[in-house]
């Protein structure tokens, strides 16, 4: 794997498609410094003034602007910019590993060629042979286009509709795009600098070519330039953000760390109530527990019984913090060769892993849809039909509740009167909920058919509602996988000292982790332990300070009292049962 191209390309495509956004954002009189009205109105049309000349838009982009504009009133401008980069980075780039990998449904490519030395898309020449349920006005556009040999506007045009066809069988990551992310993209295919080109030209087939790790690359790299802006920031005591948490916290995990911490956790789990030396043998970072006295080892034996699991799919694992996924996707592998062992089938058990075993949480939404692809990819490698099975991973981005309304809350609870307390929970503790993320408490008795009333819900005429009832959703999902225990817990948490938090974060530390708030790293110590159930493990990555300094001794007595360490490497990567 080319990791310098890799890197170059994220980088330079980060900045293309953000000073792309706020171009097209400024087509439409939307700027970094406000919202200008239209110069001009007209029935289904209004003119704006961008400096070098006007733009108008007409109908249905009229109602998207409008989203976009209320969008960026409750985000901000570059909040807004960003996340709209992001998400078309991460659609082309999915797209990318799609068409290498021959798992579009169309089998037909498209943002490159299967003929070598071809420039055009296959999807440009097979436009009328995609399935893609066109209208008459679309075959009008289609043969228009090509007519007038506007062959760019005709891929951005059938790029699109990729995307929303892709909504059919991916819908955490190609969320139906018929709204402001539509006015805000500009692609080509044609420019030889431009973001498409690059891709199929610095980055090899090979490396896509069912490595789903290239993934988890290009999001780290993609945002090093964030990452280093925000460190610059410290250096001139500018705190750390919630918006900016995720950049400033977030690392690829090396593969043979991320072998370790499973293999010794879930591998360990399985191994300790079903022997099996074959099973064992292939996972080479296994390390065989030390010799233990006669007391010990009976003591021992009598947590294995009370703690063993006699079916795989009674296996519960999260990743807290999951980034890219790529922990998720190595314990998919791990659970895989588990059931085949059991003489379950691939195809059935790629179905179970995901809607049985995995689940996941991280308050960046842009890691929640590179997990959620990269966990649907490995899926596919294993079951080639996954797609049509209508399964959704238990993976989840955090949201909070900041923008919802009293008027939303009362309204919801007078038409769902069950859940009434459980809304207004929720609307309490996921205030600010991409401040804290997975270290949120949740009382399970608070939130009772909460996620049952809210999943059930598609259409809603209250505009309010409406808008909100995603975030609604979310956090009923997220409410419920925090209220859970599980089996074990693998991660590699934040690193962010309490100097560099933001002093809502800082408070809340104070309040709920007081033997390990000054650092998130060994607040996530504390959370993976309650997160698991009695004799359940934890393996994680983990700063070495804790067990020296003064600072830490409660939190040093709190483990020794609460929990057992069974291996630990390089004083930070270890597994500890509960």
């Amino acid at each position: 794997m080319n990791k310098n191209a890799i890197k170059s390309f994220a980088i330079e495509s980060r900045r293309q498609l953000i000073e792309s956004v706020k171009y097209q954002a400024g087509l439409i009189g939307i700027t970094s410094d406000g919202i200008s009205e239209p110069i001009s109105k007209a029935e289904g049309m209004e003119t704006y003034d961008y400096g070098a000349g006007t733009h108008s838009i007409y109908d249905n982009n009229i109602r998207k602007r409008e989203s976009l504009v209320r969008e960026i009133q409750n985000k901000g401008f570059d909040n807004v910019v960003e996340e709209v980069a992001y998400t078309w980075f991460n659609r082309i780039i999915a797209i990318r590993f799609m068409e290498v990998n021959d798992y579009l449904p169309t089998r037909t490519r498209v943002l490159s060629s299967e003929i070598e030395g071809k420039i055009e898309p296959d999807i440009i020449s097979e436009s009328m042979e995609l399935g893609f349920d066109y209208s008459n006005e679309d075959i009008d556009l289609i043969l228009k286009l090509k007519d007038e040999n506007k062959l760019d506007e005709l891929f951005q045009f059938l790029f699109i509709k990729q995307c929303n066809k892709l909504n059919e069988i991916l819908p955490g990551l190609f969320e139906k795009t018929d709204d402001y992310m539509e006015l805000l993209l500009n692609i080509s295919f044609t420019d030889e600098k431009g973001i498409i080109r690059s891709l199929i030209n610095s980055i090899s087939e090979e490396d896509f070519g069912k490595q789903v790790e290239v993934i988890g690359w290009l999001y780290q790299y993609y945002n090093s330039e964030l990452k280093e802006e925000t460190f610059s920031n410290l250096k001139k005591r500018i705190k750390i953000s919630k918006e900016r948490i995720p950049a400033a916290t977030q690392l690829f995990t090396p593969d043979w760390i991320v072998k370790y911490m499973v293999e010794n956790s879930v591998g360990r789990l399985w191994l300790e109530g079903n022997p099996n030396e074959k099973l064992k043998s292939k996972w080479k970072y296994y390390v065989d527990e030390a010799k233990q006295d006669f007391d010990v080892e009976n003591e021992l034996i009598k947590i294995r019984k009370t703690s063993k699991i006699n079916n795989p799919e009674e296996i519960k694992v999260i990743d807290p913090c999951m980034v890219s996924g790529y922990i998720l996707v190595y314990i998919f592998d791990l659970l895989m060769d588990i059931y085949i062992s059991e003489g379950y089938v691939k195809s059935d058990v790629a179905k179970l892993i995901l809607s049985k075993n995995i689940y996941g949480l991280d308050i960046d939404d842009r890691a929640y849809q590179i997990s959620y692809f990269a966990l649907m990819m490995k899926a596919r490698q294993y079951n080639r039909r996954i797609f049509d099975e209508n399964i959704f991973p238990m993976i989840c981005p955090i949201q909070e509740s900041n923008n919802f309304s009293d008027n939303l809350i009362e309204n919801m609870g007078l038409e769902f009167p069950e859940i009434k307390n459980s809304l207004n929970y929720i609307c309490t503790i996921f205030n600010d909920a991409k401040e804290y993320g997975s270290i949120i408490d949740v009382d399970k008795s608070k939130i009772m058919g909460l996620h049952e009333t809210l999943r059930d819900l598609d259409n809603y005429q209250n505009l309010d509602l409406a808008y909100n009832l995603n975030s609604l959703k979310w956090i009923s999902i997220q409410s419920l996988l925090l209220s859970k225990k599980y089996d074990v817990v693998v991660t590699n948490p934040p690193y962010m000292g309490n100097k560099s938090m933001g002093k809502k974060l800082v408070n809340y530390l104070k309040d709920n982790y007081p033997i390990s708030k000054l650092d998130l790293s060994t607040v996530f110590m504390e959370k993976s332990v309650d997160l698991v159930k009695k004799n359940g493990l934890v393996a994680m990555i983990n700063i070495p300070v804790w067990m020296f300094l003064s600072s830490y001794e409660n939190l040093r007595e709190y483990l020794l009292n609460n929990t057992t360490f069974i291996n630990m490497i390089h004083l930070g990567r270890g597994c500890v049962r509960v």
